[in-house]
């Protein structure tokens, strides 16, 4: 017992002395409100980042589907603007208690459903992010490989010594592997360090994107014929079409949504995380899909076929012995593509997206998923995780799933990740609910790392069974919908709603979450709007819960200062 004693304590990440086994449970210092010294995030920052998370393989193909559909390029770009222009708000919304209270997600999310209760949304978002650290890995592997088919043509004919089961051949593993390797090594940086990362890649990529798309031009010899080409649909067919391609943006941009607390922690002032994103996230994600389009156009000019993928497209320009000019841009640009792919996999999260030629497959994997996995996998084991060691635990999943496996059906898995826009909208409508109408921005931050029964957020043995009444409710509203996407026969109402997964699914969870929160009041419900923390936490220090005796105060606070009113 000794030594399995003092295996257990070298796995522990450090923490304070003398915890319950309780509070063990739910807090370790990555999980404790961001220090003043670490909330380094300036608005320039927020831009920086949004332009590296647009300029990416995704984004260049994400108006593929909707041409595809019928629509003109003109209208497939409108659908951009509003889809991005409407998930937006959303995401500045559910922003806002990080960048007031400096907590992440996973925190945010005991406000409304509890202690314990939030561990099941946080595990669904671990899960999620370490599944798709794999599939950008994957992604970034044949980034990887065209900016080595540039300097060495040779390793495009490597021989396989992989047997045919694996679902990979040699040349592939190695690429993949290869950007497997490289990512590992930021993970190690602390959060509130990696926003210098950002910084390079609003220099790097519009330059890469422009010199991409000059070239397809030159080639083509103008911009093509998909600039001209008509709509072929109309009417309400059309307007329909339009519905659904805007919300397929919206919910490209849900999981972000969800856990935008996690990067608004770290702003150095909450206007830091509202205005730049308010205005960064729409105007870039416009700019970058009418790249897209324009070299698209480009590309069906100079092969007879439009091309949505850039790496494919850049790889086809390696064919026929191609020039050593030829090579280096092709290297530049590709190296551009696989840098952003890799600087992208910290905060993003899970997207609803997937591989062509339903272009949603998403983004990338430092800001996408490394930290998101880690903050999660700290919520659910913070004894032995920190953010760090989650985003290795979220590397090393990613590399033993085999995630070229599960892009082998496209259509299926995009199925499987669009559902996830109904849980991720659910649990949204629910937290957006609880801090604007519930509470009205009364927080209680010690009560947040709390488990006694007159907490704010203990509810009911540490669940909030308003917040999982609504969460459900959400869900429901759109299963017979998602029931219609696997192929089953539905009602055409059903389809319609499923379609509007996001708005229903936030909206009907969030009504309802508010009902049941008139009927059944939550102790620290308030009356008028205020931002501030009643519990008079020291965000000066990492231990600063516990200056204080947190029972006492948050019996106090919540038995005689805020009792349920409405």
């Amino acid at each position: 017992m000794g030594l399995v004693n003092r295996i257990i304590q070298r796995l522990e990440v450090n923490r304070e002395p003398n915890l319950t086994l309780t509070e063990q449970l739910i807090t370790n210092k990555d999980l404790l409100p961001v220090e003043p010294e670490n909330r380094t995030w300036r608005g320039y920052n927020y831009v920086a980042f949004w332009v590296a998370d647009m300029f990416n393989i995704n984004m260049w193909m994400i108006v593929s589907s909707m041409i595809q559909l019928g629509m003109s390029w003109w209208q497939a770009w409108i659908c951009v603007w509003l889809g991005y222009g409407i998930a937006t708000p959303f995401l500045v919304l559910n922003a806002r208690p990080g960048a007031i209270f400096h907590v992440t997600f996973p925190i945010v999310n005991r406000t409304s459903f509890g202690m314990f209760g939030s561990l099941w949304c946080v595990f669904n978002r671990a899960a999620m992010a370490c599944i798709w650290y794999g599939v950008q890995a994957s992604i970034g592997g044949s980034c990887m490989l065209v900016m080595l088919r540039a300097i060495w043509p040779s390793i495009n004919s490597l021989s396989n010594s992989m047997p045919e089961s694996s679902g990979t051949n040699t040349r592939d593993f190695l690429c993949f592997f290869l950007f497997w390797l490289i990512s590992l090594p930021v993970i190690w940086f602390p959060v509130h360090k990696v926003r210098h990362f950002f910084i390079v890649m609003p220099i790097l990529m519009p330059i890469a994107a422009i010199t991409f798309l000059i070239w397809c031009i030159v080639k083509a010899r103008g911009i093509g014929p998909i600039i001209h080409q008509s709509s072929t649909l109309h009417g309400s067919e059309l307007a329909w079409a339009m519905v659904v391609s805007s919300m397929s943006c919206i919910s490209n941009k849900v999981t972000l949504v969800t856990n935008a607390p996690d990067f608004a922690s770290r702003a150095r002032t909450p206007s830091a995380a509202l205005y730049p994103q308010l205005f960064a996230l729409p105007l870039t994600s416009g700019l970058v899909c009418l790249v897209g389009i324009l070299v698209s156009s480009s590309s069906q000019a100079i092969y007879g076929e439009a091309i949505w993928s850039p790496i494919d497209l850049l790889g086809n320009f390696l064919d026929n012995n191609p020039s050593g000019a030829t090579r280096f841009g092709v290297w530049f640009i590709s190296a551009s593509f696989m840098i952003a792919q890799v600087m992208l996999y910290l905060f993003r999260g899970v997207g609803c997206e997937s591989n062509s030629p339903s272009p949603r497959l998403g983004g990338t994997n430092i800001s996408a998923n490394s930290v998101s996995a880690g903050c999660d996998l700290t919520a659910l084991f913070p004894r032995f995780i920190n953010i760090r060691r989650g985003g290795y635990i979220a590397a090393v999943v990613g590399l033993c799933m085999c995630p070229w496996n599960i892009l082998k059906n496209s259509n299926e898995f995009t199925s499987y990740l669009s559902s996830y826009s109904v849980f991720l909208s659910s649990i949204a409508g629910v937290m957006v609910t609880e801090y604007y109408i519930v509470r009205k921005g009364h927080y209680n931050v010690k009560d947040l790392y709390n488990t006694g029964k007159g907490s704010w957020y203990w509810y009911t043995y540490g669940i909030n069974f308003r917040a999982y009444a609504a969460y459900l409710t959400g869900i429901m509203i759109n299963a017979v919908g998602f029931a219609g996407a696997t192929g089953r026969a539905v009602p055409l109402a059903a389809t319609r709603i499923y379609e509007l997964s996001f708005f229903t699914g936030f909206g009907v969870s969030a009504l309802v979450y508010w009902a049941l929160n008139r009927v059944f009041p939550a102790v620290g419900a308030a009356q008028t709007f205020e931002e501030i923390d009643v519990s008079g936490y020291d965000y000066s220090t990492t231990g600063g819960s516990r200056d204080i005796d947190t029972k006492e105060v948050a019996s106090e606070s919540a038995s005689e200062r805020y009792q349920p009113r409405y």
